[in-house]
């Protein structure tokens, strides 16, 4: 995946490049008091290096603007996704803007109540972190009206407003990993097939061992926790089809994984290696620690907020699609295979 044009500069470039917190580069712009004269200084020249453009939204009149975004959140009985709504929250928050939010646990009818909801509140923009088939985006599009809306962490189209990780690469980079240690024979454990992440990470699993001509992984469906990956690592076993490796499209399914197969009397990396993907904070502290990829919550939440406030800005703008990249964390559950 890849954006049709530079990415427009951020806060968060901002604060990098000047040494100093998100919250005192919003300080800056909406000229608070309490902000010392050398941060201001150093913050105003980042602004000027990077040509960042301040968004109207943040700081127009509140005669103009309600000053309130909503949250529409599937899952939130997932500490990830709940990880994300609160990033969002803290960057609004830190703007000028309150935040409702509306957790729903059915992405068809649920989510157009909230949005019909959302509408009487004459809230200025909606964030969108509904990462299961649901509504079509033109559904979406028809039930959020003229209200400017951000998907975060949901489509993978690049012409839908939207901020995501690059699952595929991850994946990639993870398999790949994998493939160099001397790996041939694979089991996978897919997170739910109706999860937009868990069909990226599941065709990027399978297209990357195809584009080495190796066979397809011996394919596991489950709910991402730690208990589905338990179970699924068992049916994967009972079926005693050889694997040298586990890929987990979750942390807490390796670690389900993990506890399957030290039952089994199998040592994790000697017998097989576990990769995961999140790297929840326990992840490091597995026994072994787990090899993972590495997803920057914070940063995810808060350029989402920050591209929702474009939007609000430029009601006519076209829609983009806004990609991170994950990171590789190489760990100890992994190891490179003795030649023969």
């Amino acid at each position: 995946m890849s954006n049709s044009k530079p990415a427009r500069a951020t806060m968060l470039d901002v604060a990098k490049l000047a040494g100093v917190s998100y919250q005192t580069v919003s300080r800056v712009i909406n000229d608070h008091p309490y902000v010392s004269k050398e941060a201001r200084q150093r913050v105003e020249a980042a602004i000027t290096a990077l040509d960042y453009r301040p968004n109207k939204a943040a700081t127009k009149l509140a005669s103009k603007s309600s000053k309130i975004i909503a949250t529409v959140l599937y899952g939130s009985w997932f500490p990830g996704l709940a990880e994300i709504a609160l990033n969002v929250e803290l960057a609004a928050k830190t703007s000028g803007f309150d935040v409702i939010l509306i957790n729903i646990t059915e992405p068809k009818s649920q989510l157009v109540e909230a949005l019909d909801h959302v509408k009487a509140w004459a809230v200025d923009g909606i964030i969108l972190i509904v990462p299961v088939q649901g509504l079509s985006f033109a559904e979406l599009e028809a039930a959020c009206g003229r209200i400017p809306f951000v998907l975060v962490d949901t489509y993978q189209a690049p012409d839908t407003p939207s901020v995501v990780i690059d699952e595929a690469y991850g994946t990639r980079q993870l398999v790949e990993h994998l493939i160099q240690q001397g790996h041939r024979t694979f089991a996978e454990i897919s997170g739910p097939l109706d999860w937009f992440n868990a069909q990226v990470r599941h065709q990027a699993c399978l297209q990357t061992l195809a584009d080495h001509h190796l066979t397809p992984p011996f394919h596991v469906e489950a709910n991402w926790t730690v208990s589905a990956g338990y179970r699924a690592t068992k049916t994967l076993l009972a079926e005693k089809r050889p694997f040298s490796a586990v890929i987990a499209a979750s942390d807490s399914m390796a670690l389900g994984a993990m506890r399957a197969l030290h039952e089994a009397g199998l040592c994790v990396p000697d017998d097989v290696s576990v990769v995961g993907f999140d790297d929840i904070p326990e992840a490091a502290y597995f026994t072994p620690p787990l090899t993972t990829v590495r997803r920057n919550l914070i940063q995810l939440g808060m350029i989402g907020f920050e591209y929702l406030m474009q939007r609000m800005d430029d009601l006519d703008a076209p829609p983009e699609q806004r990609v991170l990249l994950p990171r590789i964390m190489f760990r100890g559950s992994t190891r490179t295979l003795s030649l023969h």
